[in-house]
């Protein structure tokens, strides 16, 4: 860290417990992830709960994906602009609000827009990530930051079963009302236990490059997101990818010409943050491609032959360690960080994903095969998640961090929307029908076990051409 960084941290205005400040931080990500898997048990029946057709209820997981990807980025720059802890206050209020929205609605419409404000705390967990790096010394902030970024994969895995249970023993209403009283914690936790911060960023904020890159990621991943349901042909899903990508050649050339830009594109094409933002993509696609296929796996009736018939709770709890393995092992990320560097520990973690699916591939006849393998990407995602920050703050200044960590939990969720619709589409279309239902075959799950080493085969080889980087170098400034 530099000099000024530790002026900086001197002048915060009021010092918590830093332990307190890094636990408050890490249960914000966890309210942030949930909220992702929140509705995941009730999709099936969400048509006859909302009185909506099928095609209608998707936008309720779909909406979240989207407000997401857009706002992450978005409040990364609010946050070094005009203090990242008021922004996180912002955020976890919007989840309060778009929960009771969705809590005392009876209406798709309600929900959806509840569960499109509850797709904005996603950006807690790049600003908790900058926060970080703002108030510890560099000998604690690698296992500090691979716990926050443990908190993306924990949170989904923790809250899948207790939404299975919710959604199996209480009104679906609950799981809303749930998620309001998460968020009203975090942020009487956050008022109480993080500090004002004052590593900010003077200047305005880009309305128009904010608008262009809203506009644009929104065409892009309605493409990967809904094209498999419109049709890849279809004029919609082909309007979506064409205008997306035209809309950020725009806004790319705005952003390079603009005194006071949402993102320093400059800074995002350093090698360092290039490399690690492009593997994103294949970290993000990794992990969600067995958030797709492996509760599938397990539920579905044992006669299918690609399937064990557990019920949904049951599923839930064998996905579940990957997330608590993230947990434990982020003092051993952090420590490994530090020791060997970031990018080592990201090429380590990549290469476990790719062993994972290349065991289930192998071995997929048994439940404890899935749970073993799910172990394994647990540990690769809590390798890869924690080094990719790492890589990110010690290639920026200190006044890029929130936007850049926000860039970079953009391109995961690129990854994971890429994975939700590459693998729907692929179970769709490989399937047979049973008892008059169209279940997914054993060689559908081949091929998306397929797919997704590739892509974290492709994450590997990306992994190599970033910089390596020791524990001891500087923060690097501006030119």
């Amino acid at each position: 860290m530099g000099t000024d960084d530790e002026k900086a941290r001197r002048r915060l205005s009021r010092t918590p417990p830093r332990w307190a400040t890094v636990a408050v931080l890490a249960f914000a990500g966890l309210c942030a992830s949930f909220m992702f898997t929140l509705v995941v048990p009730l999709q099936a029946e969400l048509p006859r709960l909302l009185n909506s057709s099928r095609e209608d209820t998707t936008w309720v997981v779909t909406i979240t994906l989207l407000v997401a990807a857009v706002a992450t980025p978005i409040s990364g720059r609010l946050g070094d602009m005009y203090g990242k802890r008021r922004v996180v206050v912002v955020l976890l209020a919007l989840l309060v609000a778009g929960s009771l929205i969705a809590a005392l609605s009876g209406s798709i419409v309600g929900v959806i827009i509840g569960r499109g404000l509850q797709g904005g705390v996603t950006g807690v967990i790049p600003l908790g990530i900058a926060i970080m790096r703002d108030i510890l010394p560099p000998q604690r902030l690698g296992t500090a930051v691979a716990l926050m970024s443990a908190t993306m994969g924990v949170g989904g895995a923790i809250g899948m079963p207790v939404a299975a249970l919710l959604a199996v023993h209480a009104d679906w209403h609950t799981l809303f009302w749930l998620a309001a009283a998460l968020g009203v914690i975090g942020l009487v936790l956050v008022f109480l236990f993080v500090p004002e911060d004052v590593l900010r960023s003077p200047g305005r904020l880009d309305i128009p490059g904010a608008i262009g890159l809203a506009i644009g990621l929104t065409g892009i991943l309605l493409f990967v997101s809904r094209g498999a349901e419109w049709g890849w042909t279809a004029p919609l899903t082909l309007t979506s990818i064409v205008g997306g990508v035209a809309v950020l050649l725009v806004w790319g050339w705005y952003q390079l010409r603009t005194a006071d830009p949402l993102l320093d594109l400059r800074v995002a094409a350093r090698p360092a943050v290039l490399f690690t933002n492009i593997a994103a993509i294949g970290m993000g696609f990794a992990l969600f491609a067995s958030n797709v296929t492996f509760p599938q796996m397990l539920e579905l009736p044992a006669e299918t032959g690609s399937g064990f018939g557990l019920d949904m709770v049951g599923a839930a709890l064998i996905v579940m360690p990957a997330g608590l393995v993230m947990m434990v092992i982020s003092p051993l990320s952090g420590w490994l960080e530090r020791t060997i560097g970031p990018r080592p520990l990201f090429t380590g973690g990549a290469a476990a994903i790719v062993l994972a699916y290349v065991f289930v591939l192998l071995w997929s006849s048994e439940v404890w095969h899935i749970l073993v393998a799910n172990l394994f990407i647990g540990v690769g995602i809590g390798f890869t998640f924690a080094a990719m920050p790492m890589i990110i703050m010690r290639s920026v200044p200190a006044n890029e961090t929130g936007a850049s960590n926000g860039l970079n939990a953009l391109f995961r969720s690129v990854g994971t929307s890429s994975a939700s619709a590459v693998m729907g589409g692929v179970l769709a279309a490989m399937s047979v029908e049973v008892d008059g239902v169209a279940l997914p075959t054993r060689e559908a799950f081949q091929v998306c076990f397929w797919l997704a080493i590739a892509a974290g085969i492709v994450a590997v080889v990306l992994s190599l051409f970033i910089p390596r980087q020791r524990a001891a170098e500087q923060h690097p400034s501006l030119p």
